[in-house]
């Protein structure tokens, strides 16, 4: 029997859509294996750690193979392939479950969309009805345009304040500067906030990095202590691929994590395309 190829994968898919390619399997189980591994050193429970499978670079189908391996939660940095990916997604679920009586129903998990990227103002309005949470609220500017495209749709958006813990990035807060956005959003019934989302430094520097993660722990449980309601503060998304270890040994019950779970780039991360309007 031919042995077969990741040329193959998109048509297995399609004629059998609970195909996983191999390697993708693999390093799905390999990064679980770190979550689990990295936790049990730090005293955490694994389960509480939620893996976002950040697709901005992976094809469609990827983003099918994971759903069919149960997973759930996934990062895009561009609203606008959010907002093409959960329709896609929806379409394909929706094909799925009304195969009729030439065949039984498959039963796909819905996804979580995450926004993880900068967000514009002018886009809020795209992904309000897509995302489950914003991780990258960096001004009161933003959280009102949120505000406003929630309340027009009367539903509650939940999001991350992006703090800036001193690397030179292009987006986040500094830290001391937490507390006071988070109470000017309190007033506002349609946003909700969860906790904070952090980068740390790209370096080889392991000290470098952990010292930052340590920061990034150090204002979410401050900014737990301060607001009224503990128990709604109850996420910190830090950590990526290479340092996914670190961030949960420091707390992070979040990480997004790209290339080591989706392979190389098949899909260029394109600059967002202005809004006609």
């Amino acid at each position: 029997m031919p042995t077969k190829t990741a040329n193959d994968s998109d048509a297995d898919a399609v004629k059998d859509p609970t195909f996983v390619d191999p390697d993708l399997r693999k390093r799905y189980e390999l990064v679980k294996t770190r979550i689990v591994e990295a936790a049990g050193r730090s005293g955490h429970n694994p389960d509480d750690v939620v893996l976002v499978a950040v697709t901005k670079n992976a094809s469609i189908d990827v983003v099918r193979q994971l759903l069919a391996l149960g997973h759930q939660d996934f990062g895009e940095n561009r609203a606008q392939q959010l907002v093409n990916r959960a329709a896609q997604v929806q379409e394909f679920r929706d094909r799925l479950t009304t195969h009729g009586e030439s065949a039984p129903p498959i039963d796909v998990p819905e996804p979580r969309w995450h926004m993880i990227g900068q967000l514009q103002r002018n886009k809020v309005r795209k992904i309000v009805e897509s995302a489950r949470l914003i991780h990258s609220v960096d001004s009161l500017r933003l959280a009102e345009e949120i505000q406003t495209q929630a309340a027009k749709r009367d539903r509650v958006v939940e999001i991350l304040i992006e703090v800036n813990l001193g690397e030179a990035q292009k987006g986040g807060i500094a830290a001391p500067a937490v507390r006071h956005l988070v109470d000017q959003i309190d007033s506002m019934l349609n946003v909700r906030v969860r906790g904070l989302m952090a980068m740390a430094p790209l370096t080889e520097d392991q000290d470098l990095i952990r010292n930052t993660f340590e920061r990034g722990r150090e204002v979410y449980e401050d900014l737990k202590h301060h607001v009224r309601e503990r128990e709604r503060v109850n996420i910190l998304s830090m950590g990526m691929s290479q340092d996914l270890e670190i961030a949960i040994e420091c707390g992070a019950n979040v990480v997004r994590v790209g290339s080591s779970l989706v392979g190389p780039p098949v899909v260029e991360d394109a600059e967002e395309e202005p809004d006609a309007d």
